[in-house]
Order: C-alpha cells, then structure tokens, then sequence
C-alpha cells in the first residue's frame, strides 16, 4: 500500500490524480471529506494529523511507501511524529518534497534548516528515502491572479531576478516515479524548469496569452516584508525576505537536468504551464 500526505496542496493532489499503480492506495487528510472525490475503488481516504501519532499509526498501517508533504516550519513536532509512526509500521520508503536550497550552504533561513533537520530525520530513521527539492513552483503566481484580472498590475521584489521555477506537474510524476520505481532510495533529486526566469519575464508570458497590457512594479523591501506578515508569522516573513534576498544575488538561476534524465521528456518550460492555467487570470 501507498499513502499520500498533503493531497490538499498543489504536488500532493497532482500526485494523487497521476499516480497509477496495482497497489492500494490511502490518501491521509485531517478532514477527510475534502479528499472524497479523489477515492475510488482501490483508493482509500482516511482522517489524520501530523499533531496526533496515534492516528498517524492508524494511517500507517499496511503502508510500504509514502509521500511525505509537511509544510510549517514553526511545528518540527510534525515530521518527527511521521517518521516514528513510519519506523514503528514498518513502512519501507519515504519520499519527502523538501527545497533545492537544502544542498546550498549559504541558503541559512528557517525554512531551509527546517527542511534540512527534517532530511536529517530520515536519514537517521533507518528508512529508506527518497527527496525531492524543487525550486520554486511556478503555480506560485497563481498568487497574482486576482491583481492581474482587477488592475493588470502585478507586483513583485526583484522583478527581474531570476528563478529557475519548475511546473509541480513535473514534481508529481517525479514522486510517482519515486513511488512505484526502483532505485530511487538514497537519492536526493534537485527539481528546476528548463531556464530561469524572473517574474517580469512570467508577467510577459501572461501578459501575451491574454492579450492584453500587464506592468510588473518592484515593491520596496518592507513594502514586500509587510505584505508577507499580513499572511504569514514574523519568523516565516523574515526567512521568505531571506530567501528573495539570495535570489537578487543569482543564487536561484541554476538549471538541473533531473526531470529530463529521470522522466524522459524535457521540462515544462512556464508559457506551456501558463496556458494551461490562463483561466484563472482573465476577468471573470
């Protein structure tokens, strides 16, 4: 059996929708009915949390694989209650979304050494592992689809810095990939789209598939940093302004050839994710 964790984001629920296999899969989410309309005959969803260890061993049980999707870094209890009821099920294979910036020295902001202790976790659990660190999702401009459709303004920090962002649909086959495959355990596979490309380049994108004009504006810092505590805890605000910080300096522009190597096919470049999601910034 298979369980998938994080089935409400963005990789998880792809990875749910893509993943074909003759094995049961359970899908774990703290409100189960949210999960419903991606069960089906061989496909379970189950209630659990990362803050209750007793209803992750419940979940675990039977398991042999699972995917491993944590996401606040202010509660590391997180991760540690999923490994120990992991280890104690006998579940083989863990596949962790983690970061590139985890295999960056330089990159020291909370996220990363959270996402670096929880690595360490694994390693030391005797399980074997899987993890994947992508670069930054280029769904992440979804975040701009209501400025887009309202104003035609889109506004950024370091607007013409440069990401090497990835399409989360080429995370989630390769977690299937990871899932379903053999000789995947031990690696750690850095995640990136075809080229880098900063935000006002993804402005344009989406400015030429809607045919219509979009002006991309640089914020000042704490024009940004206040935008990042109206939505996230001050620690999480100054480790996201840490990380645009690394950015400016280039240290995201690098291109891996990972998604191309394991999957056999190039990487999604971001018009062909932007047109595919171009609904979501037209008027409505």
């Amino acid at each position: 059996m298979i369980l998938l964790t994080g089935v409400t984001g963005t990789v998880g629920r792809l990875v749910a929708e893509r993943l074909a296999t003759d094995e049961p899969v359970r899908l774990l989410s703290r409100d189960p009915r949210r999960i419903a309309a991606l069960a089906g005959p061989r496909t379970e969803a189950v209630g659990g949390d990362f803050a209750d260890p007793s209803s992750l061993a419940a979940a675990l049980t039977g398991v042999r694989a699972a995917f491993l999707v944590t996401s606040d870094p202010l509660t590391p209890a997180h991760d540690e209650h999923f490994v120990a009821a992991a280890r104690s099920a006998g579940v083989r294979h863990v596949v962790k979304l983690s970061a590139r910036a985890v295999a960056e020295p330089d990159a020291t902001d909370l996220i990363t050494r959270w996402q670096r202790d929880n690595e360490e976790l694994l390693r030391a659990s005797g399980i074997e592992w899987t993890f994947l660190r992508p670069r930054a999702f280029m769904s992440n401009t979804l975040g701009w689809a209501r400025a887009v459709r309202d104003e035609g303004v889109v506004r950024t920090v370091n607007g013409a810095s440069r990401n090497a962002t990835v399409d989360p649909r080429d995370i989630a086959d390769t977690a299937v990939l990871s899932l379903t495959g053999t000789g995947h355990a031990g690696r750690a596979y850095p995640l990136t789209g075809p080229a880098a490309i900063s935000s006002a380049d993804q402005v344009a994108v989406l400015a030429a598939l809607l045919e219509r004009p979009l002006r991309c504006e640089d914020m000042t810092r704490d024009q940004a940093y206040q935008g990042l505590l109206a939505r996230y805890p001050s620690p999480v605000a100054d480790a996201l302004m840490e990380s645009a910080v690394r950015q400016r300096s280039g240290a995201k522009a690098g291109v891996e050839p990972t998604v191309e190597t394991l999957l056999g096919r190039a990487a999604g470049a971001y018009r062909a994710w932007a047109h595919d999601h171009i609904q979501a910034f037209r008027p409505v």
